[in-house]
């Protein structure tokens, strides 16, 4: 027989604790941001400041400050022991730049999400992998700890080092991916695609493919070429006049993407998205993406696989044909939309059975 619900739920609320650097630009603290929003409801949640050397002299991310603010969440003070049942520390590699992680955990289960691949293309270490966790190791006191990849790809690095490079003791690697939640609203896509391109993200080398792919992507005969977070290319002193230029920030998201039908988004060949958060952002605005095969893979259909010198073929194929733009948005919204809150509250249920027990319990 089935047993009443348990109304009241369980006897003690969950106690989660985040430690995360709140100044992390980008991707890092939006996937953050939209994760405190779907957890606050199951848990009672604290967010610790992890105030590490590689972003001294920043403030905290607009984005997640919004968040922390929305929710009525306060940052803990700097330095206080960070407590939970579930403690959940965002992207290890931001300790890189120091030997002691300046913080001291105690928790039933510690998860250390890893929003960066552990090696990059060609098998190079991304950064000091084992300095970063010895670290988290020597700060903590854990029942169990665990590392959490956020897609296929990120767990294929982590496994790849691994093999040749051992985890400390008593770590363990999660079953299922600690996927990024996409909860921007789905956009329809346009009738009349435009030869209107686009590509945003946050500054840095690794971002972005040599001049020549940026040339092939964002070409002079294309309508327009916008391209947001283009700090370190505004410093160049020649550039295609064609290119419309934004530093990171410059322009409101939503701006943006009423500037753009295409976004065609490829990196430094020595540098791999984990996961790559704007180009769901793209998809849920009703854009068509495209990228590489490897970073494509990662959402399954959503994002088209190509490389710089395939994008004008697809472009104009979509623009001749709108019914296949349109296809191809309503199948990577689908596809985003398996990644919301809702999904991620069942994840965690799935992978903490004795911290988030079900409603209900099935007797015999």
């Amino acid at each position: 027989m089935l047993q009443r619900a348990m109304a009241q739920g369980p006897a003690r609320q969950t106690r989660i604790a985040y430690a995360i650097d709140p100044r992390f630009p980008g991707g890092t603290s939006s996937a953050v941001a939209a994760e405190l929003g779907a957890v606050a409801g199951m848990a009672s949640v604290r967010v610790h400041p992890v105030h590490s050397r590689m972003f001294r002299d920043r403030p905290v991310s607009p984005r997640l400050a919004e968040c922390l603010a929305s929710l009525g969440i306060a940052l803990a003070a700097e330095g206080e022991t960070i407590r939970g049942d579930l403690v959940i520390l965002h992207n290890p590699a931001c300790l890189k730049f120091q030997d002691q992680a300046g913080f001291q955990i105690i928790a039933r289960h510690l998860v250390v999400v890893t929003h960066e691949n552990f090696l990059r293309p060609g098998d190079a270490p991304s950064f000091d992998v084992a300095k970063c966790l010895g670290q988290i190791d020597r700060a903590s006191l854990c029942a169990r700890k665990s590392l959490a990849p956020i897609s296929a790809v990120n767990r294929a690095s982590i496994q790849s080092w691994a093999r040749t490079n051992d985890l400390p003791a008593g770590w363990d690697l999660l079953p299922e991916d600690w996927f990024n939640i996409c909860d921007a609203p789905l956009r329809p896509a346009t009738d009349r695609p435009r030869d209107r391109r686009g590509r945003h993200s946050r500054p840095g080398l690794e971002k972005f493919p040599p001049l020549r792919d940026l040339e092939l992507c964002f070409p002079a005969h294309a309508e327009s070429n916008v391209i947001l977070g283009a700090d370190l290319l505004m410093r160049l002193p020649e550039l295609p006049t064609h290119w419309r230029l934004y530093p990171f920030g410059g322009l409101d998201l939503s701006r943006y993407f009423e500037m753009i039908d295409f976004l065609p988004y490829f990196t430094s060949p020595m540098w791999r998205e984990s996961y790559g958060r704007v180009l769901a952002e793209g998809v849920a605005a009703g854009k068509v993406v495209l990228s590489d095969p490897q970073t494509a893979m990662t959402f399954q259909g959503a994002v088209v696989a190509t490389t710089p010198a395939g994008v004008d073929g697809i472009i104009a194929r979509m623009i001749a044909d709108p019914g296949l733009y349109r296809a191809q948005v309503a199948e990577g919204q689908e596809i985003i939309a398996r990644h919301g809150a809702g999904q991620f509250r069942a994840l965690l249920e799935r992978l903490f059975p004795d911290l988030f027990p079900t409603r209900l319990e099935r007797v015999s």
